[in-house]
């Protein structure tokens, strides 16, 4: 959907007015394209004293043919990446590393460049002097992320102990344009559920089939896109009144088509039955399909309340449910989840809408365990404003306004909650498991 804003503000002449009034200056952001390296451009390495995660950040770093330097070496030039190592910092007063590495060469960062922060998790901390020290983290990646310009984003890796082996999918993720309008997030690494060896990372779905739910068009289309890229066997699913588009879409992409209602009370048995059936199983499962039904709750009918619960919440809950009892989820295996900053922070006039949401967010949260001794995952995106069909519909000043409420000053793209997917749907990030990642360019809404 065109943004006439920020093609204006990047004209000489709007730049010019936009620097004079302080105008929002959305930049265009770097995002993946088929065969772009990771990361393109020098990376700075720096880390606390006492840290365990170094090692296997140069480690995933050269995996990825980054251009590493470090100290003396790092002279006055500008970097594409940050990347800081604070497992190591134990108190309030160590803190200072952050200021003492970040301080000098912030202002360098390239344009669509990235800032990530490895840390431990809190509340894995024995000592709470630790834990406090580590949880401030948060709010300094969270200021770092506001502060940077032109595409930049700052995000913060919490790694398990025993997980070190686990964070390069995640890094990849991060440092790379796959991750355009994901800022300002805490990712947590747990050790692997399972064995990822020998992934090709180019194409790491290749073998794999994934089932998307509401893949006929907008976000549910762009997912199927991107894991097909990736190499997955993608079964496309929707409702019987949109089977030509959806059979658009899995025949453009090699994959297939299967049509139902998922608040049906045989769609559980049947998606399970087909999986089995036609895949002897499914790897990737991601639960893409919602509808809205707005009104504030004081006009909002019954038939509302119930179909919104029951397209979005529910109707998961059910199938996952059948996935489980007939093993259908192999080893390994994802349930990637669709929930909303609405389920975050709450909106006006969406009081079901965001209280499916927010439920998506507790059942991935609850289920993270159970799904772990499965040997698979379950992890949500929590996207912003998108730019889709849906919001081009909003009021004109409401969406404008929407586009300009992040730290990047400009709405996501259908492909960036899409990638959000593909990162978690890869074989390598089976230490990600129990995340609710927002894909809103760090929204002012919300935690």
């Amino acid at each position: 959907m065109a943004d006439r804003y920020q093609q204006l503000i990047n004209t000489p002449l709007g730049k010019l007015v936009a620097g004079q009034v302080g105008l929002p200056a959305p930049v265009k952001l770097e995002r993946y394209v088929p065969g772009m390296p990771v990361i393109s451009g020098p990376v700075l390495l720096g880390a606390a004293a006492q840290t365990r995660l170094e090692g296997a950040i140069e480690l995933a770093l050269a995996e990825m043919g980054a251009e590493v330097v470090s100290g003396p070496a790092a002279g006055e030039q500008t970097f594409k990446a940050l990347v800081f190592d604070a497992s190591g910092i134990v108190s309030s007063e160590q803190l200072r590393e952050l200021w003492a590495f970040f301080h000098p060469v912030i202002r360098r960062v390239r344009d669509s460049g990235r800032v990530v922060v490895l840390g431990t998790p809190p509340e894995a901390c024995r000592d709470p002097r630790t834990a406090t020290a580590q949880r401030a983290l948060e709010g300094f990646i969270r200021s770092v992320g506001k502060e940077l310009r032109r595409g930049a984003t700052a995000q913060l890796v919490y790694v398990a102990s025993g997980a070190e082996e686990a964070i390069a999918s995640t890094l990849r993720f991060l440092l790379s344009p796959k991750s355009a309008y994901v800022s300002g997030q805490a990712v947590r690494v747990h050790k692997a559920v399972a064995s990822f060896e020998g992934i090709d990372w180019s194409r790491p779905l290749v073998g794999k089939v994934a089932l998307v739910t509401g893949a006929a068009r907008g976000i549910g289309a762009s997912i199927a896109e991107v894991l097909a890229r990736d190499g997955a066997h993608v079964v496309g699913l929707d409702v019987p009144a949109l089977s030509s588009e959806l059979s658009g879409v899995t025949g453009r992409l090699g994959g297939s088509s299967l049509t139902l209602d998922i608040t049906d009370p045989a769609a559980p048995e049947r998606i399970a039955s087909y999986l089995l059936g036609e895949h002897e199983g499914v790897d990737v499962f991601v639960h893409n399909a919602g509808v809205t039904r707005d009104k504030t709750l004081g006009r909002m009918t019954e038939d509302m309340w119930s179909t919104v619960l029951g397209i979005n919440l529910t109707a998961e809950e059910r199938i996952n449910e059948a996935l489980f009892e007939r093993d259908v989820l192999r080893d390994n295996g994802r349930i990637c989840c669709v929930s909303s900053i609405s389920g975050v922070a709450g909106n006006v006039g969406q009081a079901n809408y965001a209280t499916s949401k927010a439920g998506v967010i507790g059942m991935v949260e609850s289920l993270a365990r159970v799904v772990a001794k499965r040997k698979a995952t379950i992890n949500a995106v929590a996207p912003g404003f998108i730019e889709t069909k849906m919001t081009q519909a909003m009021p004109a000043a409401r969406r404008e306004v929407s586009r300009r409420m992040n730290s990047l000053s400009q709405g996501g793209l259908p492909v960036d909650v899409a990638e959000t997917i593909a990162w978690y749907a890869s074989p390598g990030s089976a230490g990600v498991n129990g995340n609710v990642v927002r894909v809103c360019g760090q929204s002012m809404i919300g935690a």
